[in-house]
């Protein structure tokens, strides 16, 4: 069996795994974390407050340039399962404020945490977040019976944000925590987000595939897509020490890692979706 003929989940399915599949960001045990954080080094806080910082305001972009998908639904199927994604992706951002308010930060609104997080990140992150998702959604909002700007929304959001992106950060930040034995609750709750994750990049897979299926144009446009934005993705990845440095390190790793991490991920979906590089 090739890639091609993987089965993978429908709407309908992964409806019924997310009403399998809930939890609470208010349940989370963040004792320990509030415990360790003012003890870890300047080093580890320094990192870890950058990568929350992307991971937060990503989530809050998200979370607020997402309707026009629902509204381009091709089916109640579709329609059902993503307004569960916009649910998840709320959930995720209450989660990262809560772990701000208990943990590192004093409490605040969730703007005020994410104006502070998006002093963080890098032009090459704010330039898909904030301008090629945000671009994306607008054309989405305007024309929701575009094929094309749908499937040129996928690929930004599913393909390139919550998978290479998202998966390759969950990946590195993760296997650290662990290693290292810092902030638990951070780790389950991501690990939660995570699964939730999971879900929408099958949902984005299925819809890519069956829309290659259709016409051979949406690979076309997945492709051109791809070949625009991956420059910046390979820069978002990069740490904020690593300016000017090849081969940088962040997170236990090092950039040739994390990079093929990336790639090797993207690579497979893209042959599940018939459209390769």
């Amino acid at each position: 069996m090739t890639t091609a003929d993987i089965q993978l989940n429908d709407p309908q399915t992964l409806y019924r795994r997310w009403e399998e599949q809930q939890w609470s960001p208010f349940e989370i045990d963040l004792g320990r974390d509030h415990e360790q954080w003012p003890r870890m080094g300047d080093g580890d806080r320094g990192l870890f407050y950058w990568a929350l910082s992307s991971l937060m305001v990503g989530e809050e972009r998200i979370t607020t340039k997402f309707s026009g998908l629902v509204a381009a639904h091709g089916s109640e199927e579709e329609a059902t399962f993503l307004a569960t994604q916009q649910v998840d992706e709320a959930r995720h951002m209450q989660f990262y404020a809560r772990f701000r308010d208990e943990v590192i930060d004093s409490p605040g609104a969730i703007a005020s945490h994410v104006a502070r997080a998006r002093e963080q990140v890098s032009p090459a992150f704010r330039r898909i977040f904030d301008e090629e998702l945000v671009g994306a959604h607008e054309t989405l909002v305007a024309s929701p019976g575009d094929v094309a700007a749908k499937i040129r929304f996928v690929t930004i959001y599913h393909l390139i944000l919550e998978s290479t992106l998202g998966l390759t950060s969950f990946r590195f930040i993760t296997r650290y925590l662990e290693r290292q034995g810092l902030l638990p609750g951070f780790v389950e709750g991501y690990s939660k987000i995570h699964h939730d994750e999971t879900r929408h990049i099958g949902y984005g897979v299925w819809f890519l595939r069956e829309s290659v299926r259709k016409d051979d144009a949406a690979g076309q446009t997945i492709r051109a897509t791809l070949g625009e934005l991956l420059p910046l993705v390979a820069e978002t990845l990069r740490p904020p020490n690593g300016d000017g440095d090849a081969d940088w390190e962040a997170l236990g790793a090092g950039a040739d890692e994390i990079r093929e991490f990336a790639l090797d991920g993207l690579t497979r979906r893209l042959e599940i979706i018939g459209a390769p590089l």
